[in-house]
C-alpha cells in the first residue's frame, strides 16, 4: 500500500521499467509510435500506440492467451505451457517492434511473474531469448498504473479502481486527477480455483479479503471503474441481456442493480451458448463464474452509485507515466479530435472556422454540449474517403464505436449525429432510432440535422483558401 507522491523506484536499471521520460525530449513532437507489452497472469498483450499525444489512436493491439499463472497458486511455479505460450508470444512482439522500428518496448510482467519461484529465471530467459527486459512490478505499482489508465480516459474520474487480472485483483482511489491508496489483493479467478471447491468457502474467503481492503480505501457509495478481461466479458453479457443498442465497452455504465440481476441471470445461463452469441473465447469465459463471485461480493462491500467499465489500463497507465500535468490536463475527447483531423481531413483546421460559424445557432447550449459540438465540427470531414452512399453511417460508426476517451455513450451517440453531415440514408435513421433512449434519458434533446450549415460554411473562400498552419 502506498500513499499519494510516491513512486515505486526499480533497481534493474537507472530509470526503471519506464526509460527516461518522454514529453521532456523536443523531439517527442517527430514520435510516431510508443509500444508497451504486458505480461499478465492470464494473457500477454502488446499495443502500438500511435504517436505520444494525450489520447493516442490505437495502431497495433494483439493478445495472446497464455494462461501463464495457471495454477501457481498450487505449484508456486509459472504455468509450463503457459510460459512456452508466452515466450513464443514475445519473440513475435520483439520481432513486430523491430519491423515496426519502434523504440525499445516497455515490457511490464503482474502478479504470476512476481509471485512464481521460477519467475527470475524466466526474466532471464525473456532477455536471453528475446532481447526484452522484463520488468516485474509489485501489486502496488500494478494498481498505481491501472488507476492512472483509466484517469487516462477519465480525467475527471473519482472512485474505486478495480483491477482483475488472473491471480490478484488491484484497487485503487482516485480524484482529482491523482492516485491515492491501493492495495493488491489474491482475488484472481486463477488462484480461487485452487482455493476451494464449495461456494460457500470461496464467498467467505472472498467477502473477508473485501472487508479488509475496504477498512483501507475507506470507500462507500463511489463510483467503481472496472479494469481487466474478466470484468469486459461481464459487462458485454450484461449488455446481451439488456439488448443495449452498443457493443462498445469503454464507459459501459451498470447500475448496482442491474448488475446483480445480470449475476443472478449468469448462474442459471448456458454460458457455452453465450459465447457463442458475445464471441468470448472459452478460456476467458471459463473464468466468469468466478469473475462473477467476486464481483458480487465487491458490490456488497463497497455499496457503489454506479459501475463503470474502463477499456484503458495498465498500459495506458504506463503511456500517462510519461505525460507532464500540462498534458494531462488536456481534454482526452478534443485531443483526439484534433489528431483526427489533422491526418485524416482534407482541410486540417477548418472545424476550427466551423465551430465559430455555427456557434450562434447554439445560445442556450450547455458547457457539456459546446464540447461535443466541438469535437463534431472537428470530426466533420473525416470520413470523406468514404462512399458518399455510406459516408453518415461511417461518421455514425466512427463517433460510436471509436476508442474516444472522455465520451460516455449518450455523448457518443449525441456527437455521432451531429458529425454525420452526409445525406441521411435508412440504414443511419435506425442507427440514430436504436439510441433513441439517450436522447429521452439524458442531458441530451435529439439532435436537428445541421448538414445544411455544415454545407453553406464550405462556401465561404476564407475556409478554403489555405491550409492552417499546424
Amino acid at each position: 500500500m502506498a500513499a499519494d507522491g510516491q513512486t515505486p523506484t526499480n533497481d534493474d536499471d537507472e530509470d526503471g521499467p519506464f526509460g527516461r521520460p518522454l514529453f521532456d525530449d523536443p523531439s517527442a513532437r517527430a514520435l510516431s509510435r510508443v509500444g508497451v507489452v504486458d505480461v499478465g497472469s492470464n494473457s500477454v498483450r502488446m499495443v502500438v500506440f500511435d504517436g505520444a499525444a494525450r489520447s493516442p489512436a490505437y495502431f497495433y493491439n494483439e493478445k495472446t492467451m497464455c494462461g501463464l499463472g495457471k495454477g501457481l497458486a498450487e505449484t508456486g511455479r509459472l504455468n509450463p505451457q503457459g510460459r512456452i505460450r508466452a515466450l513464443a508470444a514475445l519473440r513475435r512482439f520483439a520481432l513486430l517492434a523491430d519491423g515496426m522500428e519502434i523504440a525499445p518496448l516497455t515490457v511490464v510482467a503482474t502478479a504470476a511473474t512476481r509471485e512464481a519461484e521460477d519467475g527470475p529465471a524466466f526474466q532471464a530467459e525473456v532477455l536471453r531469448e528475446t532481447g526484452l527486459r522484463l520488468h516485474v512490478i509489485d501489486g502496488d505499482e500494478e494498481a498505481r498504473l491501472s488507476a492512472q489508465g483509466v484517469l487516462l480516459g477519465w480525467p475527471d474520474a473519482k472512485g474505486i479502481v478495480c483491477d482483475i487480472g488472473g491471480n490478484s485483483m488491484e484497487l485503487a482511489r482516485i480524484g482529482d486527477g491523482r492516485v491515492g491508496k491501493r492495495v493488491s489483493t489474491p482475488l484472481g479467478p486463477f488462484r480461487l480455483q485452487q482455493l476451494s471447491s464449495d461456494p460457500a468457502k470461496r464467498r467467505a474467503h472472498i467477502a473477508k479479503v473485501l472487508r479488509e481492503a475496504q477498512s483501507l480505501l475507506r470507500s462507500s457509495g463511489a463510483r467503481i471503474y472496472l479494469v481487466g478481461g474478466s470484468w469486459r466479458v461481464i459487462a458485454r453479457l450484461d449488455m446481451e441481456r439488456r439488448n443495449y443498442p452498443l457493443t462498445v465497452l469503454h464507459e459501459y455504465r451498470m447500475t448496482p442493480r442491474s448488475l446483480d440481476d445480470t449475476l443472478d441471470w449468469l448462474e442459471v445461463s448456458d454460458l457455452s451458448v453465450l459465447r457463442g452469441r458475445t464471441g468470448t473465447s472459452a478460456e476467458r469465459m471459463e473464468l466468469v463464474p468466478l469473475a462473477c463471485e467476486v464481483l458480487r461480493e465487491i458490490l456488497a462491500a463497497f455499496k457503489p452509485s454506479e459501475i463503470d467499465v474502463s477499456a484503458y489500463g495498465i498500459r495506458e497507465g504506463i503511456l500517462y507515466e510519461h505525460m507532464p500535468e500540462k498534458l494531462r490536463a488536456r481534454d482526452p475527447l478534443i485531443e483526439a479530435a484534433r489528431m483526427a483531423e489533422m491526418v485524416q481531413a482534407r482541410i486540417p483546421g477548418f472545424g476550427k472556422k466551423l465551430y465559430d460559424f455555427l456557434l450562434p445557432l447554439f445560445p442556450e447550449a450547455s458547457k457539456d454540449q459546446l464540447r461535443l459540438i466541438k469535437a463534431a465540427c472537428l470530426l466533420h470531414d473525416t470520413t470523406w474517403r468514404a462512399h458518399p452512399d455510406f459516408r453518415a453511417e461511417a461518421c455514425f460508426d466512427n463517433a460510436t464505436r471509436a476508442n474516444l476517451g472522455g465520451l460516455d455513450h449518450p455523448a457518443g451517440c449525441f456527437l455521432a449525429s451531429r458529425s454525420s453531415t452526409a445525406t441521411r440514408t435508412a440504414a443511419l435513421v435506425r442507427a440514430l432510432n436504436r439510441c433513441s433512449v439517450f436522447w429521452t434519458k439524458t442531458r441530451f434533446r435529439r439532435p436537428r440535422c445541421w448538414a445544411r450549415p455544415c454545407a453553406l460554411a464550405r462556401c465561404f473562400p476564407s475556409a478554403t483558401r489555405q491550409r492552417p498552419a499546424g
